[in-house]
């Protein structure tokens, strides 16, 4: 299923809600090379569950911060027009609203009901 982006390709929505989108302005390369990194942190985070360890639980979880990050996905805003960071917002309960209305039924996004 293709994944619902807003209008201005800040967000992706998952369930209704309102995830932020990596930085457009980030090469192929760059985002390839990121989201491999983001991936491995994933995989340790999972790994060290398994095994009960904390401290490589803890290593996973900061590596997995610095390359969401490094995406944008996380921390400072990649854009620049002063536009809050609705990160993890409703759609419904934001600006994107009307966009949402009628796109997550073009979109199949499905809202959580």
């Amino acid at each position: 299923m293709p994944v619902l982006l807003t209008p201005d390709r800040r967000y992706i929505v998952v369930r209704g809600r309102l995830w932020r989108a990596a930085n457009p302005a980030l090469t192929s390369d760059e985002r390839e090379a990121l989201t491999r990194r983001l991936m491995h942190a994933r995989r340790e985070v999972a790994a060290s569950k398994r095994t009960a360890d904390a401290q490589r639980l803890a290593r996973a979880r900061a590596e997995v911060d610095v390359a969401k990050v490094a995406l944008g996905e996380r921390g400072p805003v990649w854009w620049t027009d002063g536009a809050p960071d609705l990160n993890r917002k409703l759609a419904k309960n934001t600006s994107y609203a009307a966009w949402y209305g009628t796109a997550k039924h073009a979109g199949g996004d499905d809202d959580g009901r």
